[in-house]
């Protein structure tokens, strides 16, 4: 067994809050855990790996992602068929909600909106989470922005309690952190990031699935998506954009989740300030924002819009209708070229 290093987190955890948290999740009879809609990697493997903890340590979990949508991309990792469409959970018996990767208790979408009263206090939330606009919306808020992925606070949370965790959560753990480190290589990778990688390979994370799933083998549906929405990309002053319709879904035979790389892929455009991407949906548009420029906070572009993020990945929602896209990619324009949105 490999010794926990309680030192990897370096200052700026809260012990006092993983301590409480992982107290209150030990203590719970029956627990419900969620992670939001339009899952990514980071989202379904923290919720995986949490489970997998607390079933082995005897506790009752059942796990569920906002939507039910699972993407293709994301069935190999561990424990995957534990997920429970969220129309069959009930919370009979239910002590305990933990709620992971979600700046609000919003971001769990339709699981959200068909049980309101599930998030209005009566049961115990403990919030873990790494974005910097989270609202702290739980009894235990373990918020790390330091984090460069939900499951890089989760591994650093596991070290420093000594608990040891075996090769499918440590797999679990590294497809999060790969996942919203685009392979360790935003700005939000720092050198303790990089030291629970080569803790999670000690611990036999399988790496090459990891990066063949999340980055390396694609459906063919995703390849003539991605040539649909490319070929229609546009360009507003500094702001690059594309937008993916059911009608583009339909011909390609792809999901939507297969288009997720694709904001990362017109962020990188000489010229721009910002990539966005623009998913029409019935109850309106689900926009991706990233920028990889020092001088621009696109959390702070989206929290205009009642969204929200980190300061090179954010998003947000708009109302239906091509006037509504419209405006926001001219509102965006106009702040882009006018603001220097540094910092958070």
């Amino acid at each position: 067994m490999i010794k926990p290093d309680a030192g990897l987190a370096g200052e700026s955890l809260d012990r006092a809050a993983i301590s409480s948290a992982w107290e209150t999740i030990c203590g719970a009879r029956r627990t419900v855990a969620l992670t939001h809609a339009n899952p990514d990697a980071d989202a379904v493997a923290s919720l995986l790996a949490l489970t997998d903890l607390c079933v082995r340590a005897g506790h009752e979990v059942v796990p569920a992602v906002g939507d039910g949508e699972l993407p293709d991309t994301l069935r190999f990792l561990p424990g995957a068929a534990r997920l429970v469409p969220p129309e069959d959970l009930s919370l009979d018996g239910v002590d305990l909600l933990v709620m992971l990767d979600c700046a609000d208790e919003m971001r769990v979408g339709p699981t959200f909106k068909r049980h309101p009263e599930w998030f209005d206090g009566r049961i115990p939330i403990v919030n873990i989470d790494h974005h910097v606009t989270n609202t702290r919306f739980g009894s235990i808020n373990l918020i790390d922005p330091d984090s460069a992925a939900t499951a890089e606070l989760l591994g650093l949370m596991f070290l420093e309690l000594g608990i040891d965790f075996d090769a499918d959560v440590a797999t679990c753990l590294l497809a999060g952190v790969q996942g919203d480190t685009l392979g360790l290589r935003t700005p939000s990778t720092r050198a303790r990031t990089l030291r629970l990688a080569a803790v999670l390979l000690e611990r036999q994370a399988d790496l090459d699935t990891v990066v063949d799933n999340l980055f390396r083998v694609k459906p063919f549906s995703t390849v003539r998506l991605w040539g649909l929405v490319l070929s229609r990309a546009q360009q507003l002053g500094p702001v690059v954009w594309a937008e993916i319709t059911p009608e583009m879904l339909a011909t390609s035979g792809a999901a939507a989740a297969e288009g997720e790389g694709i904001v990362n892929f017109l962020a990188g455009s000489k010229g721009s300030r910002v990539g966005a991407l623009l998913y029409q949906q019935p109850d309106g548009w689900r926009v991706s924002l990233r920028s990889v420029r020092e001088d621009v906070n696109v959390a702070e572009l989206a929290r205009r819009y009642g969204g929200g993020g980190h300061p090179r990945a954010a998003g947000c929602r708009l109302a239906p209708g091509d006037e509504a896209r419209d405006n926001f990619l001219a509102d965006l324009a106009a702040r882009l070229n006018v603001l220097p949105l540094i910092g958070g």
